[in-house]
């Protein structure tokens, strides 16, 4: 972890804890390629040190791809999901051709190549069609999404999509094209492993998730999420986005731009930091009494807000 990891972990732990709710971990280390052996260990013990004790055992992605295929089966025979032989190459030559350049945080919008079919060609990832309508709105959370209309089901009869609205809690009123912005977007890479977005909507679901509180960089996502969450059927969640921890050039703290590793030796010194990118100001010497002070500032903060829904 490191300093914004600890600012989304104790505002989802504070959130969980102020509206008598549960706190749960979850290990995505659906891309097993990039995890690094023991950081589970460490991310655990780090949260620990903290006092940020989740309330069920962790679950863990990388032993969970029986329930994503199966997600993924179920879209594919309702027309909603399809194979693609497209390489990154292929779709950059596409978007040339079609006069498109990257906009979108400098990533491609997949223009639809393959929904028609591969002609010949091996597929490689399968994509959510995003083009298909939906008719629910996804404002109020932990309730059951409408079912999808027939024509979402059949995969037939596609008409103009508006752009997806939901509220944030944090952010207020959100709107994105996914059609437009996105494009249809991987469910399974091409190397055989299922992609994010699908992994922590089925598993919202299966752990009965009511409420997300995460970084704002990953507020992005929200909108694919969704609609996954529409397409399968699934509740959507309330989402708050957390303010970013910013390093000296200004941009999001990551590892990728040198961010350190979280010291939590001093546990009161790494909850102080994160508490006050969240415009709090916690007085206490020991870290049970700091815990509870903090829940009390939370959720007198969000009794305020002009945007009060909070984790149950």
């Amino acid at each position: 972890m490191h300093a914004g990891s600890l600012v989304a972990a104790l505002a989802s732990w504070l959130d969980a804890r102020a509206h008598d709710g549960r706190w749960l971990v979850r290990i995505e280390d659906v891309d097993l390629p990039r995890c690094v052996p023991g950081a589970d260990r460490l991310i655990l013990q780090q949260l620990a040190d903290c006092g940020l004790l989740p309330d069920e055992p962790p679950l863990y992605q990388s032993q969970r791809s029986a329930l994503y295929q199966q997600a993924l089966d179920d879209l594919v025979v309702r027309g909603l999901a399809y194979p693609c032989a497209c390489t990154r190459r292929d779709i950059e030559l596409e978007l040339e051709r079609l006069g498109r350049s990257k906009t979108r945080h400098g990533e491609l919008v997949y223009p639809g190549t393959c929904r028609s079919g591969l002609h010949g060609k091996a597929a490689r990832a399968w994509r959510l069609r995003t083009d298909l309508p939906i008719d629910s709105e996804p404002n109020q959370p932990f309730a059951l999404i409408d079912n999808a209309p027939t024509a979402i089901k059949s995969g037939a009869g596609l008409t103009p999509l508006q752009p997806l609205r939901w509220l944030d809690r944090r952010l207020g009123a959100q709107a994105q094209d996914v059609a437009t912005d996105v494009g249809d977007f991987v469910l399974k890479r091409a190397d055989g492993l299922f992609a994010y977005q699908l992994a922590v909507v089925v598993d919202d679901a299966a752990q009965g998730i009511t409420h997300i509180v995460r970084g704002e960089d990953l507020a992005d996502n929200t909108a694919r999420q969704i609609l996954l969450q529409r397409a399968l059927e699934l509740p959507t969640p309330a989402y708050l986005h957390t303010p970013l921890v910013l390093g000296p050039n200004g941009e999001k703290l990551s590892k990728q731009n040198g961010a350190q590793a979280l010291d939590t030796r001093d546990p009161l010194a790494a909850l102080n930091a994160a508490a006050a990118v969240l415009g709090l100001q916690v007085q206490a010497t020991t870290l049970s009494d700091w815990l509870a002070a903090a829940t009390t500032q939370w959720a007198a903060a969000w009794r305020r807000s002009r945007h009060p829904r909070a984790g149950r």
